[in-house]
């Protein structure tokens, strides 16, 4: 199966200092791996290099990133500017705050629709409104009309995923996307998550610091310490018999209720 998206010995930079260190991975279509790690371990500057937004401190050091055989890491502007959200799309931590405080989410949809595609105002909304409602959103017509600050939290990050999904991306880069929900809209967001690879084949890259996440959702895991790779391969594999000392620690530290 052709690979979608892949990383070869990447390194990455922060202000002259080696924070990502040669890794290498692979992802194919349909495939979902999930990313894992203690914080500042390197999870989610790996997935903001492939987009080219790590910041003016940060730069890829060395290494390929590879997106439909093209480096991602060589194209010019413009080009990359065409894959950003149509191809890749991402899905950032707090939704909410990547999204204007006083326009509708009706209108930030189609603004993010029509700059990919030829799209009119009515078709977007029609788009928006028919996978609102495939995603088991309570009320569509509201949410379209709504601010940001007029829903919730965990309804902002639904809708952050819902308008990632609109532009039928090959890749889902997903940045944390359920770190700061409760546990009924965990389960909705990684419902929603699974729901877009089942319907249109989209591959994910899921950069999360939860394990359960990771148990539901991934077909491979790659596991990072301080930048480097301590394990990578079958989810059931690392989750369950893991080689490195340091995946067996990770394992160790989540909590488990013992009910008495």
């Amino acid at each position: 199966m052709e690979e979608l998206l892949t990383y070869q010995n990447v390194e990455i930079r922060y202000d002259g200092g080696m924070v990502v260190e040669d890794v290498s991975f692979t992802l194919k279509p349909g495939e979902i791996l999930g990313i894992v790690g203690e914080s500042g371990s390197g999870k989610s500057t790996l997935i903001r290099a492939a987009l080219g937004i790590l910041g003016p401190s940060g730069e890829v050091a060395g290494g390929r990133i590879l997106f439909q055989g093209k480096d991602l890491l060589r194209l010019p502007p413009k080009e990359l500017q065409k894959i950003r959200g149509a191809s890749l799309g991402m899905v950032f931590q707090d939704s909410g705050a990547s999204l204007c405080p006083v326009r509708t989410i009706g209108s930030q949809i189609y603004e993010t629709m029509a700059a990919h595609q030829r799209i009119s105002r009515k078709e977007a909304r029609e788009q928006a409104l028919a996978l609102l409602d495939r995603l088991g959103f309570p009320d569509g017509e509201r949410i379209l009309k709504s601010r940001p600050f007029e829903l919730s939290g965990g309804m902002n990050q639904r809708v952050g995923i819902a308008m990632a999904m609109l532009l039928n991306p090959s890749v889902l880069l997903a940045d944390e996307p359920t770190s700061a929900l409760d546990v009924s809209v965990q389960k909705q967001a990684v419902e929603e998550m699974l729901l877009m690879r089942r319907l249109y084949g989209t591959a994910i890259v899921l950069v999360t610091h939860n394990i359960g996440v990771v148990s539901a959702m991934a077909d491979t895991v790659l596991v990072l310490k301080d930048g480097r790779m301590q394990e990578y391969g079958p989810a059931g594999q690392v989750l369950e018999n893991p080689r490195a000392e340091y995946t067996r620690q990770l394992l160790a530290a989540v909590p488990r209720i013992r009910r008495e």
